[in-house]
């Protein structure tokens, strides 16, 4: 396991991948949004979207990222869900024109790509950065050179799970990370195509943000959430509140079994699994 700090990260873009774990889209209430969203291949997810520019002068630049904490956002008639996922932090290489060229990962890590339910959003951008402390990443992470299904990704499941009261509900589907629609080179490719020939429109919830990268200076870093799980009927249906604790795990199958995970975070052991990236915050 490697230290992920925050501070290093304040230069790194926020890039995330909609639709890529079977069925998360339609639970999550959000997959008529894409339906003018053209796939680029069959069973590929349906785009990227931004969630952090660093240096950007509109929302997007608010650092978002937090080890311990989410903070609600300021407003009314929004519903908070945890979205459990892998993410991969990675380099990124431009050409002379500022187009991506090459994603290259480093290490991969729990990540909460945490959105609002928010009614009538025009962009996924709009879902996922309502200020400091709206997005989480686990201190520590799985040093990687890859992200393939039979590599980097080969032997991690990602489970979450909502502490309320002193109850422990299971929240995501305990799910094995090689089971992403797209992984390894495959996502990898994905992600540097979406980056130089993804467009915004009107009639879709996508952006450039390939443009947006170039725009802000090319981030030699970025932040990538590869796809939320499927949720169990308690996640799908219960909304985050303060004083709630969201926890998402990445872990080794071969250290850990989902009972045994299950079972430390029921315990308030979760920080004492071997080989696994824990993220636990406190709702406020």
């Amino acid at each position: 396991m490697i230290a992920l700090g925050l501070d290093a990260l304040r230069s790194a873009a926020g890039i995330g991948v909609a639709g890529n774990f079977a069925g998360h889209l339609e639970q999550a209430g959000e997959a008529a949004d894409f339906v003018a969203v053209m796939p680029t291949t069959a069973g590929a997810p349906k785009g990227i979207f931004p969630w952090y520019l660093p240096g950007d002068d509109g929302f997007l630049g608010v650092f978002p990222i937090s080890h311990d904490r989410l903070e609600l956002p300021d407003e009314d008639g929004v519903d908070l869900q945890i979205e459990p996922e892998v993410g991969m932090l990675a380099r990124v290489d431009y050409n002379a024109g500022g187009r991506v060229i090459a994603v290259t990962p480093e290490a991969v890590v729990a990540w909460n790509d945490c959105s609002i339910r928010r009614q009538g959003a025009r962009r996924i951008s709009e879902k996922k950065n309502w200020g400091p402390a709206s997005k989480g990443m686990a201190a520590h992470g799985f040093a990687v050179d890859d992200i393939a299904p039979d590599g980097g990704l080969g032997t991690l499941r990602i489970a979450s799970f909502m502490r309320r009261r002193g109850q422990v509900h299971a929240y995501g589907v305990d799910s094995p990370a090689r089971g992403y629609s797209y992984g390894g080179a495959t996502l990898l490719h994905w992600v540097i195509d979406r980056l130089r020939h993804q467009r915004g429109s009107d009639a879709t919830p996508l952006e450039d943000v390939g443009a947006y990268l170039d725009r802000v200076g090319q981030p030699d870093r970025a932040l990538i959430g590869i796809g939320a799980t499927r949720y169990t009927p308690f996640g799908e249906s219960t909304y985050l509140v303060a004083g709630d604790e969201s926890i998402v795990i990445v872990y080794d199958e071969r250290a850990s079994s989902p009972d045994r995970v299950a079972a430390a975070v029921d315990a308030g052991a979760e920080d004492t699994l071997p080989e696994a990236s824990v993220l636990r915050q406190v709702v406020i």
